[in-house]
């Protein structure tokens, strides 16, 4: 159990998704609340040229500043477009998602390694991270969790009760600029490790699986990075099991996101049972007189 995390590369393989634990679980609680599980798609897809761009620029290293531009661009793109009204959110964020995701299969597809590129790009190669690229994900950690520290409240009160936030003096649009901006930068944290894809799974699977348990949102963040943490170790424990011991192969990114995927459906019934009691709940409330209720 603990034997397979003693190699270098496995050790630095969990170490850098338990770092993601810890700003995904949070982050996934607002993008669930505030249904922006397309746009966090969308951030997933855009980065995507930042990433080539970065990549041709300077190997490696340079993956995380051009997915950092893109990123950064994406957000503001996406705010100001949905501000504007010509177009509905739904539209924009389709819109800069083809472009983005577009002008980046173009760029890589004049590489040789075409084929190869595009694979390590989308799906990441979670086994492969340096003391380096832990180190950079660790710094974006404490800027995302920093960002989240601060503007809690604020962004709480923006996602369960807009019109009393902009009541409140609240600048709706800088709020919704910010979140932006903090999925965009959980996203340049993941890329690399998960691929442009799979993170879009760590940012939506947590937060929906832990509303099955509790509606308090505080809870839904510890219980989401708990999920993803207990995901990270028995995916990466299944994948080296699969491959040193069965010769299968399984792409350690992939068992990750199929645990929580697995932890999400178990915990289905009990959501719909809840659902259920809630709804009788309110039923049988309606149903009782004011001075019962007060009483």
């Amino acid at each position: 159990m603990i034997e397979p995390f003693t190699v270098p590369f496995m050790g630095r393989a969990l170490a850098e998704l338990a770092l993601l634990a810890l700003i995904c679980g949070p982050v996934s609680v607002f993008v669930f609340a505030r249904r922006l599980s397309f746009v966090s798609d969308a951030l997933t897809h855009t980065v995507f040229p930042g990433v080539v761009i970065g990549f041709l620029a300077g190997g490696i290293e340079g993956i995380v500043v051009g997915a950092l531009v893109a990123g950064v661009v994406t957000a503001v793109v996406l705010t100001l477009l949905s501000r504007g009204g010509a177009l509905s959110d739904d539209a924009s964020t389709a819109v800069v998602l083809t472009a983005m995701f577009s002008i980046g299969v173009v760029l890589v597809s004049r590489r040789s390694s075409y084929t190869s590129d595009l694979t390590s790009f989308l799906f990441g190669r979670i086994l492969t991270v340096t003391p380096r690229q832990i180190a950079e994900t660790a710094v974006l950690a404490v800027v995302i969790l920093g960002l989240l520290l601060i503007s809690a409240r604020a962004l709480i009160f923006r996602t369960l009760d807009p019109a009393g936030a902009a009541a409140a003096g609240f600048r709706i649009a800088w709020l919704d600029l910010l979140l932006n901006i903090i999925v965009a930068l959980v996203v340049v944290a993941a890329v690399r490790a998960v691929g442009t894809i799979l993170v879009v799974a760590l940012l939506i699977v947590p937060a929906a699986t832990a509303r099955m348990l509790t509606t308090r949102l505080p809870l839904m963040a510890m219980i989401g990075t708990g999920l993803i943490l207990v995901a990270a170790y028995g995916g990466l424990l299944a994948s080296w099991t699969a491959s040193v011991d069965y010769g299968i192969s399984l792409t350690s990114a992939s068992a990750v996101v199929l645990l929580l995927v697995l932890a999400y459906l178990l915990l289905l019934p009990l959501g719909a049972l809840r659902s259920r009691r809630n709804h009788g709940r309110i039923v049988s409330d309606a149903r009782r007189s004011p001075h019962e209720l007060v009483g």
